[in-house]
C-alpha cells in the first residue's frame, strides 16, 4: 500500500489519464448499452412476443458466459475483415456493450411485464392508446427496476473495462498488466484500488440518480 501511495504521489498525471480513459470507455459503453437494452426490452415485452423474448434473453445470457478475452479476439477478427480498427477504443466499447446488455435488457423486460394489469386496464378505460400506455403507465411504474439494471450494468462495465488495456484501449488495466509483467506491486495495487474505488463511487452516484428519478412511493413499494 505504501509503495502504491508513493507511486501516485510521484505520478498523479498518469493515474489521472488512466482514470479518464477508463471512464470514457465505460460511459460510452453504458450509454449505448442502456439505450439498446431498454429499447429492445420494451420491444420484446409486448404481448405476443414471448418466444422472441425467451430467445433474446437466452442469447444475452449466453454472451455473458463468453470469456472477455475470447470475445475481444472474435471482435478483432470480425472488425479486421470489415476494414475497421482491431485494437483500441472500438473493439473495447463493443465488447462492453455486449456485456452490459443482460442486466438492462432483463430488468426492462421483467419490469414491464410485471406492471399491474389493472393499471393498464385503467389507462385503456381513460382512452389511452398503446403509445400513451407505454410512456404514461408502463415505463413510469417500471422505472425503479430499469434503473437498478442500469446501475448493475455500469458497475459491471467498469470492472470488465480493465481487460480493455490488453488491446490498447487504455484505462486502469494498464498499471495492473504492466505491474504483472514487471513484478511491480505498486502498479498492481494502484490499478486494482483505483478500479475498486471508481466502481464504488459510480455505484453510489447511480444510487443517488435512482433516488432522484424514481418517485418515493415507487421506491417504498
Amino acid at each position: 500500500m505504501l509503495e502504491a501511495y508513493q507511486f501516485v504521489c510521484r505520478h498523479p498525471e498518469l493515474l489521472g489519464k488512466w482514470v479518464i480513459d477508463h471512464l470514457q470507455i465505460s460511459l460510452v459503453a453504458v450509454v449505448i448499452s442502456g439505450v439498446l437494452g431498454v429499447t429492445l426490452g420494451i420491444f420484446i415485452a409486448a404481448k405476443g412476443r414471448e418466444r422472441l423474448a425467451d430467445l433474446v434473453l437466452y442469447f444475452a445470457e449466453i454472451m455473458m458466459t463468453v470469456p472477455s478475452l475470447a470475445l475481444f479476439g472474435l471482435l478483432m477478427l470480425l472488425l479486421g475483415r470489415m476494414g475497421l480498427s482491431t485494437i483500441g477504443f472500438l473493439p473495447a466499447v463493443i465488447t462492453l456493450i455486449v456485456y452490459g446488455q443482460l442486466p438492462v435488457l432483463r430488468n426492462t423486460y421483467t419490469a414491464i411485464r410485471q406492471v399491474d394489469p389493472a393499471m393498464i386496464e385503467a389507462g385503456k378505460g381513460m382512452g389511452m392508446n398503446a403509445r400513451e400506455l407505454l410512456f404514461k403507465v408502463k415505463l413510469p411504474l417500471a422505472r425503479p427496476v430499469i434503473m437498478a439494471g442500469l446501475r448493475n450494468a455500469m458497475v459491471l462495465i467498469i470492472g470488465i473495462a480493465t481487460i480493455a488495456a490488453l488491446i490498447g484501449a487504455g484505462g486502469l488495466g494498464v498499471p495492473i498488466f504492466r505491474g504483472l509483467r514487471n513484478a511491480r506491486m505498486d502498479l498492481i495495487i494502484t490499478g486494482g484500488m483505483a478500479v475498486s474505488v471508481l466502481a464504488l463511487l459510480v455505484d453510489g452516484l447511480m444510487a443517488l440518480v435512482e433516488r432522484w428519478v424514481v418517485p418515493r412511493g415507487l421506491r417504498e413499494s
